[in-house]
């Protein structure tokens, strides 16, 4: 596979990342992992004057993985592509790829090169042109599938990787001391979450949790086993959910969030009473000595989240902040559901 310089660029990065310790990128790769889920989909521009292999590669990809739109020349296809930008280029034109890579711009997409015949010189004459990867148009189906989901992948990175940059995440994505997410991330990605759950019409349920008499935890035995506390606790959380897809976000300072995507309110429960369980049922350690500690947690749940409802992210959060508030009045250590009906339900 050929990669343009945006691709290697994108690769080089996370190349470094890897050869860190895994400790220090842990919570860096949850956070990548749950900006490349609420990201909507990418848009792609089918640029063909073939409309045979244009309708094939329609039929091809599936509106979660592009948002796709269709044109018939190379004029056509510079004139969308000036008015909305699109990380990635499907085209059998050659003078459209090279004007495509004379643009004077930040942004470059990632281009596949349609060719009427899957040989090499066919695949060197679109790398000249400026092609990142070249397909034969009589390549098999599950070849066409693999060159699409590759195409989305370096979409996906780009993305996350501008936002980074943007909006300075290096630093301020991951709680440094617990190593989850950070309350800033969780205040820009949870909105995130909800939106793409009522896109697709999915579940979505949100636990917060606070430390029981933490506080005490601090007087009586410094501050120091407090933040060993606090470490154990991120973790513990992370250890009772689904890798890549549910995260945990410390918003407070020893109340954390976790967010469920795609997880219904019964399931969700579940999750809870879990992780509660998970915290009560063994002593956590500060200098080789047990201490006790158990959590208190309150959970919103939505079967379904519904499309154009407004504040619905800040709503969740209220409805969850209150059943853990229900949950500390009611003796702690317990867990306390609110199942979603709408704004009126």
């Amino acid at each position: 596979m050929a990669f343009g310089g945006q691709t290697t660029v994108i690769q080089r990065i996370l190349e470094r990342r890897a050869e860190r310790p895994a400790e220090a990128n842990e919570g860096t790769t949850a956070t990548v992992a749950v900006m490349l889920r609420v990201l909507p989909p990418p848009k792609a521009l089918l640029a063909f004057q073939d409309s045979g292999v244009r309708a094939l590669l329609t039929r091809r990809i599936a509106p979660d993985v592009f948002e796709t739109e269709s044109v018939a020349s190379d004029e056509e296809a510079l004139r969308k592509f000036n008015a909305d930008y699109r990380p990635v280029v499907f085209t059998d034109s050659l003078e459209l790829i090279r004007q495509l890579r004379t643009r004077k711009a930040v942004r470059t997409p990632f281009v596949v090169y349609v060719a009427e015949l899957d040989e090499g010189a066919e695949r060197e004459t679109g790398l000249n042109a400026g092609a990142d990867e070249c397909i034969g148009r009589r390549a098999p189906e599950r070849e066409f599938d693999a060159r699409i989901a590759a195409a989305r992948r370096i979409a996906e990175l780009e993305a996350v990787l501008r936002i980074t940059l943007e909006e300075n995440r290096k630093l301020s994505a991951t709680d440094d001391l617990t190593r989850v997410a950070s309350r800033r991330f969780f205040g820009k990605h949870f909105p995130r979450e909800v939106e793409r759950a009522a896109r697709y019409q999915r579940a979505l349920s949100l636990i917060l949790c606070d430390i029981d008499f933490f506080k005490n935890i601090n007087d009586t035995l410094g501050h120091g086993c407090g933040d060993d506390i606090l470490r154990q606790f991120g973790a513990r959380l992370q250890d009772g959910l689904r890798r890549g897809v549910d995260w945990v976000a410390r918003i407070g300072g020893e109340e954390f969030a976790v967010v469920l995507p795609e997880t219904a309110y019964e399931p969700a429960l579940e999750v809870a009473r879990k992780l509660r369980t998970g915290v009560a049922s063994s002593p956590f350690t500060h200098e080789g000595k047990d201490v006790g500690v158990t959590a208190s947690f309150g959970l919103c749940g939505l079967d379904c989240v519904a499309a154009g409802e407004r504040e619905l992210a800040g709503r969740v959060l209220k409805i969850a902040d209150a059943a853990l508030y229900r949950s500390e009045q009611a003796g702690r250590n317990r867990v306390t559901a609110t199942r979603y009906n709408g704004p009126n339900g």
